[in-house]
């Protein structure tokens, strides 16, 4: 646009109604983070701060990008949410996701469940994009009512002597505190006491890993009951720890499957190799598998899914499927 004053900057709590007024006319439906008032606030409406960021042509939005922070660091980690431009200013919209980590004064950068056909957008920010890899592993039934084709490759055995003990309440984590792990983002007791026990929606079990003199990290977990086929099933949504404490998770982690009587549990998770969900006892489940191993189940759809994400830090980084916006219900 010739002639125009365009302007980045971050948001104050005066635009929230025109963040709103803008993705409602831009983003092609109402999404419901954004139109939820309980989303909203929850999400983009923490630390006293509205978590956008904003490009403007002649004072008028035409870009906006909505982040969610991993901690409440004076420099936190973070993700991105929700990203929207007007019709017209692709461009300007790129150049507001490149700037975002410095206008949000974010260190590390990433994004849960992006579009596979944008990857090449963020690989030519300089960033990192890729697929999220997806592990499983049966749980001890007779028969299945949700996998499909199931895998006859025999699991892995489990290893490890680590244990899992549930944290009952957000006071128990200022006690056990957050390992050093130098895995990025960092995640802090704020945030997990806000993600896992503040949610508006969805109850999360996190369970706090311990050997027999030691604290070592969290486990999060979701079970998810699925009446329709009466059956149930273990999501592994997040975990705090180095990666060899998953990997001597096995054992723990099968007896859990076994006193929960799931069908399955799985985990989507980039950043830790596929060796160390071998000693956790799960398989990785690639593109090209015949077995579904299905993630929607509210209500259940008997397919796969495939997940894509970026970071601008690749290195040391991971991540699992409640970071960001995700693991959240399918609300209107």
């Amino acid at each position: 646009m010739s002639g125009c004053s365009r302007v980045f900057r971050h948001a104050v709590l005066q635009d929230k109604d025109s963040i709103i007024e803008f993705l409602n006319q831009h983003w092609g439906s109402r999404h419901p983070l954004v139109n939820r008032e309980e989303f909203f606030e929850f999400y983009y409406h923490s630390r006293e701060k509205l978590q956008f960021v904003l490009a403007l042509e002649d004072e008028h939005i035409v870009a906006v990008a909505g982040y969610i922070v991993a901690n409440s660091n004076a420099v936190p980690d973070g993700w991105v949410s929700i990203w929207c431009a007007s019709g017209g200013t692709n461009g300007v919209g790129l150049e507001l996701m490149e700037a975002l980590p410095r206008l949000a004064g974010i260190r590390v950068l990433a994004c849960n469940n992006i579009r596979p056909k944008t990857m090449a957008f963020y690989r030519f920010l300089g960033w990192h994009a890729d697929r999220i890899p997806h592990f499983y592993r049966f749980g001890y039934k007779e028969s299945f009512a949700l996998i499909q084709n199931p895998t006859q490759t025999p699991f892995p055995s489990p290893q490890g002597n680590l244990q899992l003990s549930l944290v009952s309440s957000a006071e128990q984590l200022d006690t056990l505190g957050i390992p050093q792990t130098g895995l990025l983002p960092h995640k802090d007791v704020w945030y997990l006491k806000r993600r896992y026990f503040s949610f508006p929606y969805q109850q999360y079990e996190v369970w706090a890993i311990q050997d027999q003199t030691s604290f070592q990290g969290y486990l999060v977990t979701r079970t998810v009951e699925v009446p329709e086929y009466g059956t149930s099933v273990l999501r592994i949504v997040d975990f705090i720890g180095t990666p060899e404490t998953l990997g001597n998770l096995g054992n723990a982690i099968d007896t859990l499957i076994q006193s929960k009587q799931v069908e399955y549990a799985d985990c989507y998770c980039a950043g830790i190799s596929a060796e160390i969900f071998a000693q956790a006892g799960f398989l990785p489940r690639h593109p090209e598998d015949s077995v579904v191993v299905p993630n929607y189940l509210t209500p259940p759809l008997l397919e796969n899914t495939e997940y894509y994400y970026f970071t601008n830090h690749p290195e040391n980084f991971v991540l699992f499927k409640a970071d960001g916006d995700q693991d959240r219900p399918n609300i209107e």
